[in-house]
């Protein structure tokens, strides 16, 4: 059953990335022949590897939701978070003939690593540091 839900879920997290791009590509093809462009690949490395990444926190964000470990506030703050991030990485790839330069390609994965550890926070499963002698517990990291 939980194998099941998460290859729907992996299913639909793929069909959520992979829609915008279709339209975009459909729409490639209805330029004159001098506006003419190779359409653009969106597979290298860096892409895939976010993408991969993206994926992995949206499942994250569903089993916790599912468990009721998170609120469903949290998990659409969460996803929406996670889809803001996808979305630039779509756009920055397709600017740049389907590449992610390097220095933004550390810049997304930072902020999906940041969405990733909200969620551990919210959660109840993240590393704090700090005693709260000082107001609070901090995450490490």
């Amino acid at each position: 059953m939980r194998t099941s839900a998460s290859l729907k879920t992996a299913t639909l997290a793929a069909i959520v990335i992979v829609a915008p791009l279709a339209g975009a590509y459909a729409a490639g093809h209805h330029k004159g022949a001098l506006d003419a462009t190779d359409p653009t690949d969106l597979t290298g490395p860096r892409v895939e590897a976010l993408i991969e990444q993206a994926q992995g926190v949206r499942q994250g964000i569903v089993d916790a939701r599912q468990a009721n470990n998170i609120t469903p506030a949290v998990a659409q703050r969460l996803e929406m978070r996670t889809n803001q991030i996808s979305q630039a990485a779509e756009k920055i790839a397709a600017s740049d003939h389907g590449r992610i330069p390097a220095a933004q390609y550390h810049d997304l994965m930072r902020h999906l690593d940041r969405v990733d550890q909200r969620l551990r926070i919210d959660t109840g499963s993240g590393f704090m540091m700090g005693d709260g002698s000082d107001g609070g517990n901090y995450p490490n990291g």
